[in-house]
């Protein structure tokens, strides 16, 4: 499971897209191919955007990627992008895509949107590394994945039970 972009984006509803703060983790890639990558995940998070309605949720599956995009629209026409590998859970992607909303538009005001460049957003990396494990960032995961591996811990136990009172016979 893998995120590769991040990307918040001013999405009006007639106009195209800016992206307004991204963060990549190119890692996985070779140099000479970053580049041309990163061109591509900026492009994927603003066509997704601009192809999705104010106020929805949507995934888009091209090529070895999926794009999670959250149009919330409102005032601020913002949506937020994730492109990750198919593998990537979906509540987590959306979870994530709320939270680097909510924490933006808490931290960026709206009179710097016109100047993209003039918008510093460090957090957005924050999220993009806290979140490439995605049971550590949702809870709801993380809680499932504890009791499976103590039901698996119990079964185990269970089965190491029988066999020893079985072969004490």
């Amino acid at each position: 499971m893998k995120i590769f972009s991040v990307s918040v984006v001013l999405a009006p509803p007639s106009a195209p897209c800016t992206v307004l703060s991204n963060g990549q983790d190119l890692s996985s890639f070779s140099f000479y191919q970053k580049g041309s990558v990163g061109e591509f995940m900026n492009f994927m998070s603003r066509t997704v955007a601009e192809r999705t309605p104010q106020g929805q949720r949507q995934s888009v599956q091209e090529n070895n990627y999926t794009a999670h995009v959250y149009n919330r629209g409102g005032a601020e026409q913002l949506a937020a992008v994730i492109v990750t590998d198919h593998e990537y859970p979906v509540r987590p992607a959306f979870s994530l895509l709320t939270k680097v909303l909510d924490e933006f538009t808490a931290k960026v005001p709206q009179s710097q949107f016109s100047n993209p460049s003039s918008i510093s957003f460090p957090d957005i990396n924050t999220y993009l590394a806290k979140y490439q494990d995605p049971s550590q960032a949702d809870a709801i995961m993380k809680v499932q994945q504890e009791l499976d591996e103590t039901k698996i811990v119990l079964v185990s136990g269970a089965h190491n039970d029988q066999f020893m009172s079985n072969g004490a016979d």
